[in-house]
């Protein structure tokens, strides 16, 4: 398990720097489909973005990025086993200090960080 995205939400100092890592993960291998703006002609939002806006209905934020019950854990869970039809990624494309760096600025919004 990666009990370094756990550790890394821990962390003083340089927790603003890594959620900065973060959100670069996220801008190069997330927003294509979980991003803001519009997807592909005829769609409003982005594929990751609608099928979570239809998954939750509303009762959720569909944008990542807004969601305020993502850990680091369960963003290592999804990024290394896909879902649906988001695919894995594999170490070679996420590293494991990468993926936690993503787990802590998708984990920045939530209260018990």
């Amino acid at each position: 398990m990666l009990c370094t995205a756990g550790a890394a939400a821990a962390a003083g100092p340089d927790h603003d720097a890594l959620i900065a890592r973060g959100e670069q993960v996220f801008a190069y291998n997330c927003t294509s489909c979980h991003g803001p703006g519009i997807g592909n002609p005829g769609n409003e939002f982005k594929p990751g973005t609608d099928a979570l806006r239809v998954k939750y209905n509303g009762d959720v934020p569909a944008l990542l990025t807004e969601r305020t019950d993502l850990t680091p854990d369960a963003v290592a869970y999804f990024v290394r086993n896909g879902i649906s039809i988001m695919p894995f990624f594999r170490k070679t494309e996420i590293s494991d200090a990468d993926l936690a760096a993503l787990g802590a600025y998708l984990n920045r919004n939530s209260a018990g960080r």
